[in-house]
């Protein structure tokens, strides 16, 4: 009957063991779709993106000409000319910039609205690559809360296997059986002595009474065998129970920290904080497909911040050439047209005919100082931006080396806790069945249990890590599953 019980307790055992990895879960909700959402919905990105439509706007407003000027004079009173009375002057005047002051002007506003456009891509590349990295941190959390779970289910068939061998020990009726031995073997000693009569020796009776003795204190150490068997047993169970309260405290911890990761997951996605985030039960692991050496030199290439830092300087440039322009004349074409009434007195042909006058006019930029502080201020503005794009550079690359370690940790810790796993789990396997015919302790099979546990919740995070160092490289290269 005990051998069932076991065998029964031990299929279950193993195969709670080898349920380790599930068809993966179907939910309403998947990384790409959460991806889509933020890119929809993200303050940041709207933000940024507004910021880049308004610096469009910018392009028409510099590389328009000014206002034209109109000015309308009416005498209160007419003013008597030889050819009538002059009754208004109406003037009409556009300025017009040095030759090619408004083309650089539009120059300078595109190429900052393309680096708008720039911060607007690296806005999102952030935001996509915090939401993988908190999504991944949520898969951890929700994978060490099942396996936790599991392992409980686990503690408490051991508990049962535990229990069973303490009912099974030996202390009570041990205890009784060895009682009745000793008092056969005292009636047995007493008759011999009836029969043998007083010629026996009194060395004799003494020897019989220490033959006795000698029988009594085997059964009594018999019997303190078994009730510390018994107690060993009994401290086996405390010790599984121990063991399951920090498991549940655990994933209490953990059930709260998902509440925390899942409320900023949410805010990435402008939603309530207390929406549903879903994971999937086992998540692949992600491939980079590119050497890294590739992806070193496409982090130059295509990274937003260096783009928008090499459109600025860009833009720098296109300003020094406008400023240099606008240190010579502006030119102002117009017409002025004088109303005249006519004189009643005169007979000419030009008696009261309005006049119109053609006018030039030009800027005189004398004051020098300004013109040209203004090409120094963009000449160090050049500067700054080489300097800040080389700073930026080098803050990539140092990204970069901190993102191949993470891959490559990653990577070698996958292999190995999966072969350490796959070891563990036999020696699991291996050492419950030593126990439920007692020949190991339980301090071995917690022992084993909690490597088993340990290597499992390891090789999750290793995945998780690798995932996520690769979410980094690609935010570091610019590249997005979601345009």
């Amino acid at each position: 009957m005990k051998t069932v019980v076991y065998k029964k307790l031990l299929v279950t055992v193993i195969a709670l063991i080898s349920w380790l990895a599930g068809n993966s879960q179907q939910y309403p909700d998947s990384l790409i779709k959460y991806l889509e959402i933020a890119a929809k919905n993200n303050p940041a990105i709207l933000q940024k993106f507004s910021e880049y439509q308004a610096s469009l706007q910018k392009i028409s407003q510099v590389g328009s000409l000014s206002d034209p000027e109109l000015s309308i004079g009416v005498l209160l009173e007419p003013m008597e000319l030889m050819q009538g009375y002059q009754v208004a002057d109406i003037r009409l005047m556009q300025m017009f910039p040095w030759f090619g002051v408004l083309k650089y002007a539009k120059d300078e506003m595109s190429l900052m609205a393309k680096a708008k456009f720039e911060l607007f891509r690296d806005a999102k590349l952030q935001v996509f690559y915090d939401v993988q990295r908190n999504w991944y941190e949520l898969y951890k959390i929700q994978k060490d809360i099942s396996i936790s779970e599991k392992n409980i289910e686990i503690l408490k068939i051991i508990e049962r296997l535990a229990v069973v061998k303490f009912k099974a020990a030996p202390s009570e009726g041990t205890g009784t059986t060895s009682s009745n031995q000793v008092s056969s073997s005292v009636s047995a000693q007493n008759n011999s002595a009836g029969a043998a009569g007083m010629q026996i020796m009194g060395g004799a009776k003494v020897n019989t009474g220490s033959t006795v003795s000698n029988q009594t204190s085997s059964q009594m150490q018999i019997g303190a065998m078994a009730s510390s068997s018994a107690n060993t047993n009994m401290i086996d169970i405390y010790r599984i129970q121990i063991e399951t309260g920090d498991l549940e405290n655990n994933i209490s911890l953990l059930k709260n920290q998902r509440i925390t990761i899942m409320a900023q997951f949410n805010t990435y996605l402008n939603r309530p904080v207390t929406s549903p985030v879903f994971t999937y039960d086992n998540i692949a692991v992600d491939s980079l497909k590119l050497p890294l050496i590739a992806v070193s030199d496409s982090i130059l290439a295509n990274n937003p911040m260096l783009g928008m830092l090499d459109y600025e300087k860009q833009s720098i440039e296109a300003r020094k050439k406008m400023v240099t322009r606008m240190g010579y004349p502006m030119v102002g074409l117009g017409v002025n047209y004088t109303v005249i009434s006519k004189f009643p007195y005169a007979t000419t042909a030009m008696n009261g005919k309005d006049m119109i006058m053609p006018m030039v006019t030009a800027t005189l930029p004398i004051y020098r100082k300004k013109y040209n502080a203004m090409r120094n201020e963009a000449e160090l503005l050049k500067t700054a931006a080489s300097q800040n794009y080389q700073a930026t550079a080098n803050s990539l690359q140092a990204e970069y080396y901190q993102a191949v370690q993470l891959y490559q940790d990653a990577q070698r810790r996958i292999k190995l806790y999966d072969n350490q796993y796959q070891l563990a789990s036999k020696s699991l396997d291996l050492i419950l069945k030593s126990f439920s015919v007692s020949s190991s302790a339980l301090t071995d099979v917690l022992r084993v249990r909690q490597q088993t546990l340990d290597y499992e919740l390891k090789q999750v995070d290793a995945i998780a890590d690798l995932n996520t160092s690769i979410a980094w490289l690609k935010r570091l290269m610019a590249f997005s599953q979601i345009q």
